[in-house]
Parts: structure tokens; sequence; C-alpha cells
């Protein structure tokens, strides 16, 4: 039976590198995953002045999984309009908590480290956080305007953040690096290494690490190789996954998954190097973030042969140089190397 797929391309080079993803996946397993596409973006924000229709998460609700490519367009609507009417209501109604992003260097792929042989895993809190949106602003446009925007970390989401990076740790080579900036924020963050302290009782084989989040993204350029899983706070996190791609050769290889690992709620997966206006019309966006987003998608849905065949194809390419390096190879020319691997 087909898994049913809610695409979202969204805005600028999601829109090509979601059609290539597509593709890959019907030559991969045909008739595997059964697509339905949805045109919610900026244009249509300009249209009817909504990211998506006011039933659009009734409307998710019923696929199996979510395949979104980018959103934003700067230039037409806002940045904190498209996120905040798109991205983060889908992340919080399907209460995808735990965002994963992988991080190593796929082979023939020179990333701007001498050392070459990370692996790390970054699992970020996805719903809560500094991007909970309490706050707000008074006084606007005067000189006595004051803007408040206030982090939520409540012991569940925190818990169950931490809980699942100790499971990943579990099947990877069990360290575990939780990130926290508790010299300065001396209430959430220090809640936040109280909770780890905790769940590590429950799981002694986990050899585990506190970092301040500076001290660990020196760690990531400096020495990569020795992390394995890192847990961090949506803010945090979402700046190391970015330092992440960085190393691992540039946005063009960024994969990510938001999960509901309880699967009450459908999943989501996307690249997460932006929409990039500026090269959407030149047909050089690089797919393999989609491509191994999709991967992430097939393992979730349990469909694992076909995605170690998609991953191997992935790596194939890159191997024989294309889509290795940035802007050097178009979309269809990655593409079709990837369905030719395959």
């Amino acid at each position: 039976m087909a898994h049913r797929i809610a695409l979202i391309p969204g805005d600028g080079i999601g829109v090509p590198v979601v059609r290539a993803a597509v593709e890959v996946a019907e030559k991969a397993a045909p008739g595997l995953l059964e697509f339905q596409t949805f045109d919610w973006s900026c244009d249509l924000y300009l249209r009817t002045g909504r990211m998506m229709p006011e039933d659009g998460i009734e409307i998710l609700r019923g696929f199996d999984a979510i395949f979104l490519g980018a959103v934003g367009w700067p230039a037409k609507v806002p940045d904190a309009v498209s996120l905040h009417g798109l991205l983060l209501p889908i992340r919080k109604a399907f209460v995808q908590f735990a965002n994963i992003r992988p991080h190593r260097l796929l082979p023939g792929v020179a990333g701007p480290l001498v050392k070459k042989d990370f692996d790390i895993l970054c699992i970020r809190e996805n719903t809560e956080g500094e991007y909970s949106g309490a706050g707000g602003r008074v006084h606007q446009g005067t000189e006595d305007e004051v803007a408040v925007e206030t982090s939520v970390f409540t012991r569940k989401g925190v818990e169950r953040i931490l809980r699942f990076g100790f499971e990943q740790a579990m099947q990877r080579r069990k360290r575990l690096a939780s990130v926290t900036k508790s010299n300065a924020q001396k209430y959430s963050m220090v809640f936040w290494d109280e909770v780890t302290r905790k769940l590590a009782a429950e799981f002694p084989e986990v050899e585990v690490s506190h970092y301040h989040v500076d001290a660990i993204a020196a760690r990531m350029v400096m020495e990569p190789e020795t992390l394995d899983v890192v847990v961090a706070s949506n803010l945090f996190g979402d700046i190391l996954t970015d330092l992440g791609a960085a190393i691992q050769g540039g946005l063009g290889f960024a994969a990510s998954a938001n999960i509901d690992p309880t699967r009450r709620s459908p999943s989501m997966f996307e690249p997460v190097h932006g929409s990039a206006p500026d090269i959407a019309h030149l047909g050089i966006a690089n797919p393999i973030a989609s491509f191994w987003s999709l991967v992430m998608m097939l393992e979730h849905l349990g469909e694992a042969p076909t995605a170690t065949r998609i991953m191997a194809s992935i790596e194939a390419a890159t191997a024989g140089g294309i889509g290795a390096h940035a802007g050097q190879d178009s979309t269809d020319k990655i593409t079709e190397a990837v369905i030719a691997a395959l």
C-alpha cells in the first residue's frame, strides 16, 4: 500500500529540489509513495493573506508524512510572516518536537576542515524554548518602545527531547553532548542541565558531556570527530546545525526531519537550505539535501531498503564528482546522476 505524502514545494529553490526528489523516489520505487501537491507559499500569501488555508493543519493530518521544499521570499513577504504562517504552525500542531539533522561528509565532498571522519547527529528541540513566540511589543514607533521575547522551557518538553537524544545515542556510539549556556542563563539552562543529569541515570551506558554552546561550536570546528549525538534547545540547535552544514560541505547537503516520535501525527521532512531567491532562477540548486531528506522520510515510514538504495546512489554520484561542489553542477545533472546510480 502506498504511503500518502503531502508535498509543499514552497518558495524559490524549494520547487525544483522537491520536483527532483519526487523524480528520484518514483524511479527508486514506483508506486511506493503517493504524492499530493499543495501550493502553500509566499505567492499564496500575496493572493489570499495566508501562507496556508485556514484548515491547512486538518488537511495535512490525513497524510502519512509531509515533504517541504523551502519557505520564504523576503522581498515579497517578511520572514517573520512566512515562517510563523507555515513552517512553525506545522511543527507545533503535530508536536514534531524532535528536529534531526545528520552531519557527515559524503564521498567526494571536500568540506572546509582538514578532518574528514566526523559523523554527528544533531537533535534540536523543535516546539518551544526560544522559538515559543511568547512576548510582544509596546509603544511601537516611539522612543519608549519595548520588545519582550520570553523563552519557554517545560519539564515535559525538555525531558522528551533529551530522552529521544539518549535513545538515539544508544543506537549509535553511545555518546551524548548536552548543550546549554547555564553559566549565563541561570534558570532555563540550569534547568536543562538538571534534567540531563536525571535522565543520564537511566542510560548508564551513554557517556554524557555538558557543553556551553560557544564551546561546542568551537569543538565542531576543531574536533568534530569527538562528537556523536548533540542535543540542544531550539535556538542553539538551529545555529549549531547550520555550522554542521558548513563543515559537511554547505547547505546543499543539509537534510532534516521534524519528527513526532509518538507517530500520532505526520512528521515533516525538509532540506534546510532555505529558498535562496538569489539563485532560484539559475537551475543550480543542489538537490542532494532534498534527496537525503527523502531518505530520512523513507526510513521513518519503514521503507529501509529503498532508503538505503537511494543513499547509496547519492554517495555514488558525489564520489564521481557530481554534486560534490557548490554551484558546479545543475539541479538536473545531479538528479540524473543519482537516478543513473539507482
